[in-house]
């Protein structure tokens, strides 16, 4: 059993371990980093006026997310080079998020191939979706994502431009020797080319495609019978413009706080986005600065379906590998079951809208 009883405890533990290029790239955010605090400085600014006398004997933090029947109402986000934080990477988180009974979505930039990671894993895996200015390699990474056995595609859509993230700015983030981004080696682009400064802002600057339109989630979803999530969202007419372009769900994000300095914390903007998809049938994800059982429950109070968690699966991957990611879930499970039970819901269906109330904190 773990000692450490927060996510914070284990993002501090984390930092204790890994090398500082690769501390400042996993916690960083772009320019200032208002957003990156304000992601979960909003969450505090908003408040759990809980029932009571509510038979919350037998409990359940179960639900169904793309079709799937999950354990918890958290996915595992896609972050990249995760072998960064321990030998197995993804091999790891995968085998995690099955024990946990939930879905991991893989990075396209993974240190660990999509059939290497589907190969390990116990549960649903989705494929997060850069578009290259290469068309073929886009289409390949669709291809082989299918072919692997992923039951979905997330087509990231705030990355077009890279932000400057000062921190890899300054410490010249690259990967070290034998580590490379294997989903992209049948393509060629598999290394960062050389660079004075962040060897991955440069990557993304030689090969995403800045052209990106709504029209290419109409060709990326005819490429593909899997449904097509688009993250990114932080805006309801947006949202329904996903939808108008058929995509299959939308996650609520701004790249946890590493893209537009300054855009609104995801949970202030997520009512919007829900409003915007009743009727369409689409379901919402939302992530970005949460940290504690209680933000979960605030998210699925305002609309969200499920969340989906980056920062701390990489924390709890760097203190202990596997056994760590699977921690970092077993402590946020209990500790949304006892928020849960706090308010008067049992279960996740239970957890309705007038749970939450803002405040002003001084």
């Amino acid at each position: 059993m773990s000692t450490l009883f927060s996510v914070d405890a284990y993002r501090e533990q984390a930092r204790t371990r890994l090398p500082a290029m690769v501390y400042d790239y996993y916690a960083g955010g772009a320019r200032d980093e208002i957003t990156l605090h304000e992601n979960t400085r909003a969450y505090d600014r908003l408040a759990l006026r809980y029932h009571v006398m509510r038979d919350v004997d037998e409990r359940s933090t179960a639900t169904r997310v793309g079709g799937h029947e999950i354990d918890l109402p958290i996915l595992i986000a896609p972050t990249a080079f995760q072998r960064l934080a321990s030998e197995n990477g993804e091999r790891d988180t995968v085998r995690a998020a099955g024990e946990s009974g939930t879905i991991m979505i893989l990075s396209t930039l993974a240190t660990t191939s999509v059939e290497d990671v589907v190969n390990a894993a116990a549960g649903p895996v989705w494929f997060q979706l850069y578009v290259y200015r290469d068309r073929e390699a886009t289409r390949d990474l669709v291809k082989r994502a299918e072919a692997a056995g992923c039951s979905a595609l997330v087509l990231t859509v705030d990355a077009q431009v890279w932000s400057i993230r000062e921190r890899d700015e300054r410490n010249g983030f690259a990967l070290p020797e034998g580590i490379t981004m294997q989903n992209l080696e049948a393509s060629g682009k598999p290394t960062f080319p050389k660079s004075e400064g962040s060897g991955l802002g440069a990557y993304v600057r030689k090969h995403f495609d800045t052209s990106l339109t709504w029209a290419d989630l109409d060709w990326l979803a005819g490429l593909t019978d899997l449904p097509v999530w688009v993250k990114g969202i932080v805006r309801g007419d947006d949202a329904k413009r996903a939808a108008d372009h058929g995509a299959g769900g939308v996650i609520v994000s701004n790249h946890g706080g590493r893209q537009l300095d300054t855009a609104p914390a995801t949970i202030t903007v997520l009512p919007e986005v829900v409003q915007a998809l009743d009727g369409t049938g689409l379901e919402t994800l939302v992530d970005g600065g949460i940290r504690r059982g209680t933000d979960i429950l605030k998210a699925l109070a305002l609309g969200a379906q499920a969340v989906c968690l980056g920062r701390p699966i990489l924390w709890g991957l760097a203190v202990n590998g596997q056994a760590g990611v699977r921690q970092v879930l077993d402590m946020l499970r209990d500790e949304l079951e006892v928020a849960m039970a706090l308010c008067g819901a049992a279960t996740v269906d239970d957890v309705t809208r007038d749970l939450v109330m803002e405040q002003s904190r001084v």
